[in-house]
């Protein structure tokens, strides 16, 4: 599968604005997240993106690269920006494409798996006439992840665990949609959901009581990073990614912000 991996705006155009972010930012950071985990995870996936770093790039060559590299499937990440009070999540495809057209079961796949992880208001599956949606030969995904200038999505967005669950979500809808194989080292890897690490054991203690409160078996994992030493939560461990996500889901429902790790 060729993936052409579009982070909105970037270099003079910043894109949405608030709470001390610039979409430009956020929306690379999550594309830079999605093109690792498919590129480490999963056989036979090219990724070519319109931008790895902060560059200025028109409408016009990105999908003029993307239709010349012939690319399977056009996937462009954004924020979103109203007045403050809108909030959550929304996808489009192109305004022309009927509910039987490829990009339309996409959408579908791409639209369940992104909300599942995201903890935000699921505002719909939309259509729209975008420049990027219209004018490239493959089906074509714009995911709007939040809004910039709302205080609680924002406040999502500058947690690093919340932008790698929104960049599992994109890869796991691409996964399913276009059947993508896991690679083989990857099959054996034991997936544990953390739902937190401190720097103090008594604070990841209050963590396991918390979670135990909510029928959540979790226990404290001592480790030494860089050489710090952390006092992680472990609330599970899986050798099914798709188990490890499910139970993710559960735990974050607690308020508490899990995220998983391979190892």
């Amino acid at each position: 599968m060729k993936l052409y991996l579009d982070p909105g705006h970037g270099g003079a155009d910043p894109g949405a604005s608030g709470n001390g972010l610039k979409e430009k930012d956020v929306v690379l950071d999550i594309a830079l997240r999605i093109r690792s985990i498919l590129t480490e995870k999963f056989e036979r996936v090219s990724v070519k993106m319109s931008r790895s770093g902060d560059a200025t790039k028109t409408l016009r060559k990105r999908k003029d690269e993307a239709n010349y590299w012939g690319a399977d499937f056009y996937l462009s990440i954004h924020c979103n920006a109203f007045n403050s009070k809108a909030d959550g999540y929304e996808d489009f495809i192109h305004n022309s494409l009927s509910e039987q057209s490829k990009a339309a079961k996409y959408q579908d796949i791409l639209h369940e798996e992104i909300t599942k992880m995201n903890r935000l208001r699921n505002r719909g599956k939309k259509k729209a006439n975008l420049h990027v949606l219209r004018e490239t030969t493959m089906p074509a995904f714009l995911s709007e992840n939040g809004f910039i200038d709302n205080s609680g999505d924002s406040a999502l967005m500058k947690q690093d665990t919340w932008k790698q669950n929104i960049a599992l979500g994109h890869v796991n809808g691409l996964a399913k949609a276009f059947n993508l194989e896991r690679k083989s080292s990857d099959k054996d890897t034991l997936f544990k959901v953390i739902a937190g690490s401190f720097k103090h054991e008594d604070n990841a203690d209050e963590q396991v009581a918390f979670l135990t409160s909510k029928e959540i078996e979790a226990f404290v994992d001592p480790v030494t990073i860089s050489g710090e030493h952390w006092y992680r939560v472990q609330a599970g461990a899986f050798r099914s990614r798709q188990q490890a996500e499910s139970h993710l889901q559960t735990v974050s429902k607690t308020g508490a912000e899990a995220f998983i790790i391979d190892g």
